[in-house]
């Protein structure tokens, strides 16, 4: 799914007008393919646009994990993976036009439930959080739960990263940092 003529489209779109303000004309147009050609692969534009999230933000998962960092044990490299994630979703073009043109769209992902770009995260982040408390570097616990809460917490972040000044920004990062590092302590 990475190289999607009809994902870059709906993309391109979305950053042109707003995810309310693409249609599947307007994608299928971009892409230079008919709607039927649109419609054999996503039922709907809703569909082309949730593919393209996860496309997207899925992206950044494996993208937080490359940058190199000087962690000494499993609970440090968690929290360095959580937060970098969460600066590099915050500051994403596609998630930052969201926030600006549509930011309702996102409401349900924190009322009501957990999307497939949450569920990824959390599903990396218990990844780590399990060998991490194998090594000692963790507190015991049920990875999948803990990892949920550190979506949570990173939830709020990457929603309010942009409210305030730069300076003000970086202070919240370093206290998601103290915060997720205090609640994986052994």
């Amino acid at each position: 799914m990475a190289d999607d003529p009809i994902l870059d489209a709906a993309h391109a779109q979305v950053m042109a007008v707003g995810v309310r303000r693409t249609t599947l004309t307007d994608i299928a147009a971009r892409a230079g393919v008919s709607r039927m050609t649109v419609y054999r692969r996503y039922p709907d534009v809703h569909t082309v646009l949730q593919a393209l999230m996860t496309r997207e933000f899925g992206q950044l998962i494996a993208q937080s994990q490359l940058e190199p960092d000087a962690s000494t044990n499993g609970r440090e490299r968690i929290v360095h993976l959580a937060v970098h994630g969460a600066e590099l979703l915050a500051a994403h073009p596609l998630f930052v036009r969201l926030l600006d043109v549509d930011p309702e769209l996102l409401l349900p992902y924190v009322t009501e439930r957990v999307g497939t770009f949450q569920r990824l995260v959390i599903d990396n982040l218990a990844a780590h959080v399990a060998a991490a408390i194998e090594e000692g570097s963790v507190r015991p616990g049920e990875p999948r739960r803990l990892a949920s809460a550190m979506e949570l917490a990173m939830r709020g972040y990457v929603l309010s990263a942009h409210s305030d000044s730069p300076e003000a920004e970086r202070a919240h990062r370093e206290d998601l940092s103290r915060m997720l590092n205090a609640f994986l302590m052994p």
